[in-house]
């Protein structure tokens, strides 16, 4: 019954990750045909991404891999869970409000850190002033990480996994109300990402409220149980730092080449779906299931957690890889080519979308191994992972760049991200048999490879005779559908006659 709720956990937030992502792609496809990837959308992607840049510190990243642990350990023993979640959450709070204000001060620094290249045109000051509007929402976006938190902890997980729907709805409602009413449209953009970090924030804080934890900030104090999860949080923090030097390296490289931030861009929301619903929904919910098992001294069940994880991890992600890397142009195209967006725009991504499809899994087995080591409160070991990761990524970024071009970031992005699944996978084995992938899991790993790729084969042949329908007004999308069904079908298919998994399994875990 265990598997049953985990398993269950992983669908319940990996379904409304996919309703989030599927909306965000609305959002982008509409961001992409107002905008394209002229000045305006570059300048609103960096001043966006500052403030999901420091989330990665305060919210999801390094706090929380730290507090849910701890949190999780006052549930289990039934004492001083309500009194140490409200002290993190009134030392947060005021964290934040210190950060939003400093950094209102020095954006143009930021700004300038994230995009010198930039600096020579009108995109600087649009992203500044974007930057200013827009960074506000670290502080809602990371109160309501850490509520989300809570609610993980206790077994809940749906208002968590359903607040980031929010944020696209807000969007969607914005641009099209801007477009109706004539506004500007970045500035549209910019305003609607605080406005939607509050919304986000009351969702989980109401959830957590009926949950029994109705968290209101009081005056800040130092307890001892907050200075060891700063002792904790620190290392986390510190590799949360380095995870994200590594995509200022990229944005930096991007920044030079016009249109190409846009292009990562978009290139990024594709890959970012199967990563979403598979790889978060499996991190957000591993972890807290890992840190009760340990408190309860359940080793064996630890490792059954954590292998049932990589299964379902893999046999999720590794098809949705293989079609990224067979059918980037068919994707691109029918989601984003209109508008401003231009053949050249989709070429351009479809690239893109190709070499990150390659680093899929590895950035998928790393939200399965990483709560190995923080469910365990050791944040310092992924620390100097993160570290060669960092030195993988800026010598491939920096040094392809002049000959390659933008492309030269998402290479580096993908063989970090192999580089990083290789230490961390080298480091379970060293803390001993508990934290390895069980025998089932080997038995299942090369049979989910081999029927991912013989539905490439399936889809790349499909591809050729359809290529007449791509181009044409209805018959994109129709195309593009054919070409899913008919991957989806031929990959559960091939995957159960190969007994790389069990469709049953799919099936109970969905009724369920």
């Amino acid at each position: 019954m265990a598997g049953v709720r985990l398993v269950r956990g992983f669908l319940t937030v990996g379904g409304w990750t996919m309703a989030s992502r599927l909306l965000g792609f609305v959002r982008d496809i509409a961001i992409a045909a107002t905008l394209g990837a002229g000045p305006v959308a570059e300048a609103f992607l960096i001043a966006f991404s500052l403030p999901n840049m420091f989330r990665r510190f305060f919210a999801e990243g390094a706090f929380n891999m730290a507090f849910i642990p701890m949190f999780a350990k006052r549930v289990e023993a039934g004492t001083g869970a309500h009194e140490f979640a409200r002290d993190a959450f009134t030392g947060l709070t005021t964290i934040l409000i210190v950060f939003t204000l400093v950094a209102q001060v020095f954006m143009p620094v930021l700004v300038l850190a994230m995009a010198s290249g930039f600096l020579e045109d009108e995109r600087f000051g649009l992203a500044v002033l974007y930057g200013r509007i827009a960074f506000p929402y670290i502080l809602f976006i990371s109160l309501a990480a850490l509520l989300s938190g809570v609610l993980n902890a206790t077994g809940r997980f749906t208002a968590a996994a359903a607040a980031p729907v929010l944020l696209n709805v807000i969007f969607i409602t914005a641009l099209t109300a801007g477009a109706w009413l004539g506004w500007d449209m970045g500035l549209t953009l910019a305003w609607s990402v605080p406005i939607a970090g509050v919304a986000q924030m009351a969702l989980v804080w109401v959830a957590a409220s009926r949950a029994g934890y109705r968290l209101i900030p009081r005056r800040p104090r130092m307890t001892p149980e907050l200075k060891r999860l700063a002792i904790i949080a620190l290392p986390a923090a510190l590799a949360g730092g380095v995870v994200q030097v590594n995509l200022l390296i990229g944005r930096q490289v991007a920044s030079f080449f016009d249109g190409a931030i846009a292009w990562l861009s978009y290139a990024d929301r594709l890959y970012q779906l199967p990563l979403g619903v598979v790889g978060i929904a499996i991190g957000v919910v591993l972890l807290p299931d890992l840190s009760r098992r340990l408190r309860a001294g359940d080793e064996g069940g630890g490792r059954h957690s954590l292998s049932r994880a990589g299964e379902m991890a893999l046999a999720l992600t590794v098809p949705a890889s293989v079609a990224l890397i067979v059918i980037p142009m068919p994707l691109v195209t029918v989601l984003f080519q209109r508008g401003a967006f231009t053949a050249d725009d989709a070429a351009a991504t479809a690239l893109a979308v190709q070499i990150y499809g390659l680093g899929l899994p590895a950035f998928v087995l790393q939200k399965v191994l990483q709560p190995a080591y923080f469910a365990r409160e050791n944040t310092r070991t992924p620390f100097y992972f993160a570290l060669g990761s960092l030195a993988i990524n800026a010598g491939v970024a920096v040094g392809l760049a002049p000959l390659i071009g933008y492309i030269a970031a998402a290479f580096g992005t993908t063989l970090a991200g192999w580089g990083m699944v290789a230490m961390l996978w080298i480091g379970t084995w060293r803390m001993g048999e508990t934290t390895r992938f069980d025998a089932r899991f080997w038995k299942r790993f090369w049979r989910i490879g081999l029927a991912s790729w013989l539905m490439g084969g399936v889809i790349w042949g499909l591809a050729l005779p359809l290529g007449t329908l791509f181009g044409t007004a209805g018959g994109n999308a129709l195309a593009l559908l054919i070409l899913v069904v008919a991957g989806m079908a031929s990959y559960f298919g091939l995957g159960h006659a190969l007994h790389a998994f069990r469709m049953s399994d799919f099936r109970d875990a969905f009724r369920r």
